[in-house]
């Protein structure tokens, strides 16, 4: 099982302090300044231990190291340009540190989101003057320092309910969303490569004005499975729901899903997208790996015991994480240049900041958002997300090696 957010977080730290460790090319010059007479005048055992220094110093071959002491080739000229205004020596291994802990979100998300956690990083290494670097950077400065890592896919478990589907009006696009309450919703399996046998699957509910999101683990996809996921969620949410939206999977079109929304005193409305069309419900799938995959991996979780513990890793760490701590952007517009897409995004802003933004909410309720956000602290919660997931990756392990 991969974890991209939280392992490997000391990889580029290393690499940055070798990379900065290892010659520029103007002290090159004054090595080989100072070498050189050395060199001319030395017998031939004398020049071949200057070799030997010259390769392990700069890390060359023997014959490059000849032809540079020769004058055969020159060593290359500093780059023209502005120089750099921050030591990345000191700001790189900070920096991914701090990413790595916000799931490695993207740069103008991170420049929004440093405000919201440095004050709970508590490190010796960030001092004042640190601190205002990493406040100060721009996100296209944080893009050159970090590098995202690859990313993998799975397979796909949603079937398209066929009978059911006549009697459930499509909606394709959603624009037109201006206030919370409308919520996309998708399920992800977690069964690796192989779709046999029982296993676990992931619900995940945002709603797309504000970018809202929880998720819960369910044992197999059965309707009374999934009412009791939605009905969580449900009272997860810090808005009344109004619309439900789904892809035409039949885990959420059938009679007992359907019918739980609308056979309430205040309906709420039921529609979906087109089936195998993934653009019609862009604002969901996009969480199945920000919010699943980076997670839990790829791995089969055949275990109906860990599904509890799941859901407590959901609800107390990870969903709180992601809604108060973590900004998200929304496209705004896209306009055809000739060949080319230009895409506008909004501010970064949190969902909680969006929700407090919202006429629609009621002041108690946010009030109440606003006293469970001083109540929470970034770095805490990730720590203590990262303890949990490497013991239930453990835990994991240990099952399927007993199993085999």
């Amino acid at each position: 099982m991969t974890h991209k957010a939280y392992t490997g977080s000391l990889d580029l730290a290393k690499n940055t302090n070798e990379s900065e460790i290892l010659m520029n090319h103007q002290v090159k010059r004054e090595y080989l300044k100072a070498v050189q007479p050395r060199y001319q005048n030395a017998c031939r055992e004398g020049k071949s231990r200057i070799l030997d220094e010259m390769t392990l110093v700069l890390g060359c071959t023997r014959k490059w190291a000849i032809k540079l002491l020769a004058g055969e080739i020159p060593l290359p000229q500093p780059k023209k340009g502005r120089p750099s205004q921050y030591p990345s020596a000191v700001l790189v291994p900070i920096l991914y540190e701090l990413w790595t802990r916000m799931n490695r979100v993207n740069a103008r998300r991170l420049k929004v989101a440093l405000p919201l956690w440095i004050d709970f990083f508590q490190d010796p290494r960030i001092t004042p003057q640190v601190k205002n670097w990493l406040l100060s950077m721009s996100p296209a400065t944080m893009d050159r320092l970090l590098k995202h890592g690859k990313r993998k896919r799975g397979i796909c478990g949603t079937r398209p309910s066929k009978r059911f589907l006549k009697g459930i009006p499509i909606q394709a696009k959603d624009w037109n969303v201006t206030r919370p309450g409308t919520t996309q919703n998708d399920t992800v399996a977690h069964t690796h490569t192989s779709m046999e046998g029982n296993f676990a699957s992931t619900v995940t509910s945002t709603d797309i004005h504000s970018s809202w999101t929880e998720n819960r683990a369910v044992w197999t996809k059965s309707h009374r499975n999934m009412i009791g996921a939605l009905e969580e969620i449900e009272a997860a949410l810090p808005f009344d729901l109004e619309a439900f939206k789904s892809d035409s999977g039949s885990e959420f079109m059938n009679w007992a899903v359907v019918g739980y929304y609308q056979k309430r005193q205040k309906p709420v409305t039921v529609v979906r997208g087109r089936p195998y069309r993934k653009n019609d419900n862009c604002y969901v799938e996009q969480k199945n790996f920000t919010h699943v995959r980076e997670l839990f991996g790829y791995e089969k979780i055949d275990r109906p015991e860990l599904v509890e513990w799941m859901n407590r890793i959901y609800r107390d760490l990870w969903n709180p994480l992601h809604n108060f701590f973590l900004p998200s952007q929304k496209l705004l517009r896209k306009t055809r240049i000739g060949s080319q897409i230009k895409k506008e995004y909004d501010e970064p802003r949190t969902p909680y900041q969006r929700i407090l933004e919202c006429k629609e909410v009621a002041e108690e309720k946010k009030e109440a958002l606003r006293t469970r956000q001083q109540n929470l602290n970034p770095v805490e919660l990730s720590d203590e997300l990262e303890r949990e997931i490497k013991l239930f990756q453990a835990t994991l392990r240990s099952i399927q090696k007993w199993a085999a």
